[in-house]
């Protein structure tokens, strides 16, 4: 069963499910998300997905597309672990750098690229992914 944490190991989860999608984004909001050009992510059926420990602190804002979006993080080392959106009723997306198996971003190989007309174009492209311009 695989299983992540945040920095600090105060907040855990695990899952019991395969993705339904393993994707990266581009989008403006993963971007101050990540810190960086993008986010991976796995969609997750949410009845698949549980924190083990810890309590997650949430936070909700608009994403550029008008939908809602909230970001669950550990509030004492502020890592990002999963997400929610309107999009994806039922479904947390959880942001890969958090698996815990040092092999855990091997398998977490993106199907997708969203949002990849905001790809940098120092990043090369993903040519074994589909390319979507939103969700």
């Amino acid at each position: 069963m695989p299983t992540g944490s945040c920095l600090c190991h105060n907040l855990k989860y695990e899952y019991t499910s395969e993705p339904i999608t393993k994707a990266t984004c581009h989008c403006l909001s993963c971007r101050k998300i990540s810190g960086g050009t993008h986010t991976l992510n796995l969609l997750i059926p949410e009845d698949k997905f549980r924190v083990t420990e810890g309590t997650a602190t949430s936070y909700t804002e608009m994403h550029e597309s008008g939908m809602k979006l909230t970001i669950n993080f550990c509030s004492k080392c502020g890592c990002y672990i999963y997400k929610t959106h309107e999009k994806f009723p039922g479904m947390v997306v959880i942001l890969a750098g958090t698996l815990d198996a040092p092999d855990a971003l091997e398998q977490a190989k993106p199907e997708a690229e969203l949002y990849s007309q905001h790809r940098v174009r120092w990043l090369p492209d993903f040519g074994w992914a589909e390319k979507k311009v939103e969700f």
